[in-house]
């Protein structure tokens, strides 16, 4: 279909990992055995999943957070915590997700099952029982568990119908359309009042939502041209299923009989393909046509009459649709973290380091305790921090930040 696009605003946070435990085996006589602290859970993680069950961002609207559940944290006796649960967050097939902040493309969920991992679940602490070493025989410190990433999307849907409104000019289709979801379109009591399709979310229940198009007026040849005829009828191409809307009040002598049969034709003459999709054919405007003969299904958009039944008959026909489509294997969308660590100044003497590994060795460890800060001194120079520093022009007294924590530089004599 054309551009019409369903937009929402989306923060995504991974569950925080569970911190590690210090803990040392109490065994009889032993007061102060060897360390048996567990290590953390993971925090758990926040998957956007394309589903053709979901029609729209209409979720996103008044609830626009979702967050992967908090690892467990570790215990004694080498027991680990459990891993935090993660969130799947069911999103329209089509849907792209951006940065909200820099535009930038993060992944498009093109098909049914396409996921990509929003945002991961924090790293879970380790316990002490990890830090033993012949050097290290009773480790009095663990790793606090890693804070889950957090960040804002923008969601942006390029939105095809699942049910097409097809009739004559005034035939109640933007009547029915305002009536069964929160769509607004003009209407009025001329032909051809809809010069392009209004599209609307129809919400049966919590679990149930499909888009339905206001197709604009056929006329009889408009597969040949006629009033605006190719361009209305190509907005049906996509369409899962139709509703054939007859006017029961017509005032030009032709029966909804005759309607139902002009209708078809325009889509046969244009596609055949098209009458081999479900539809439902129905007699509108019964509040003042109600004389009018006619076998089917009759509604009134403006006394409501019917329309729950139409309502219901048209969801019926979406799911049998896309139960209909063939499954295939969806596609996991990775985007490769930055590995390595950068240096920059950020000020008279004053750097910054960068890298997610480098920002680890602080962000999970205690660095209150002598014990911890010796092991974050000889992690960070196992990850070659001391050789950037050096290379970046560091002077001894300078402040150097690695996530929220500073300390002054002293290099290697």
């Amino acid at each position: 279909m054309s551009g019409f696009v369903d937009e929402a605003q989306l923060n995504v946070r991974g569950g925080d990992g569970g911190a590690g435990c210090v803990s040392f085996r109490r065994e009889g006589p032993v007061a102060f055995g060897g360390p048996n602290g567990g290590d953390g859970g993971a925090g758990g993680d926040v998957w956007l999943v394309a589903s053709r069950n979901v029609a729209s961002l209409l979720a996103f609207r008044d609830h626009p957070h979702r967050r992967g559940k908090d690892g467990i944290h570790g215990k004694g006796k080498d027991q680990h915590g459990k891993r935090g649960e993660s969130l799947e967050v069911m999103v329209p097939e089509g849907t792209v997700a951006r940065d909200l902040y820099t535009g930038e493309i993060l992944a498009d969920l093109v098909h049914h099952g396409d996921r990509w991992l929003a945002a991961p679940g924090g790293r879970g602490g380790r316990g002490n029982a990890k830090f033993w070493s012949n050097k290290r025989r009773a480790p009095i410190f663990a790793e606090q568990g890693e804070h889950g990433t957090e960040r804002w999307l923008k969601l942006d849907l390029k939105l095809m119908a699942d049910v097409a409104l097809v009739g004559f000019p005034n035939a109640g289709k933007s009547t029915l359309i305002s009536t069964i979801s929160a769509a607004k379109p003009k209407i009025a009591d001329y032909p051809f009042t809809t010069l392009e399709p209004n599209l609307g979310v129809v919400r049966v229940d919590s679990n149930t939502e499909y888009i339905v198009a206001d197709i604009p007026g056929l006329i009889e040849g408009a597969s040949e041209g006629k009033g605006l005829g190719h361009q209305f009828l190509r907005h049906i191409e996509r369409a899962r299923a139709l509703c054939v809307m007859v006017d029961l009040a017509a005032t030009d002598g032709v029966s909804p009989a005759e309607q139902e049969r002009i209708l078809l034709n325009e889509l046969r003459n244009y596609d055949p393909d098209m009458l081999e999709r479900p539809r439902v054919v129905v007699g509108t405007k019964n509040d003042i046509g109600a004389d009018t003969e006619w076998d089917g299904l009759r509604i009134s958009a403006f006394t409501t009459e019917g329309v729950r039944t139409l309502v219901t008959k048209m969801a019926t026909l979406v799911q049998e649709a896309r139960q209909a489509q063939p499954d295939r294997d969806g596609l996991v969308i990775i985007r490769p973290e930055v590995e390595g660590s950068v240096v920059e100044r950020v000020g008279e003497g004053q750097f910054r380091v960068r890298g997610r590994n480098v920002e680890r060795v602080v962000a999970l460890n205690d660095v209150t305790t002598p014990e911890a800060l010796n092991w974050i001194d000889d992690r960070l120079k196992k990850l070659g921090v001391d050789r950037l520093l050096s290379r970046a022009g560091a002077q001894e007294g300078d402040v150097i930040w690695i996530g929220a924590f500073s300390f002054e530089y002293e290099p290697d004599l």
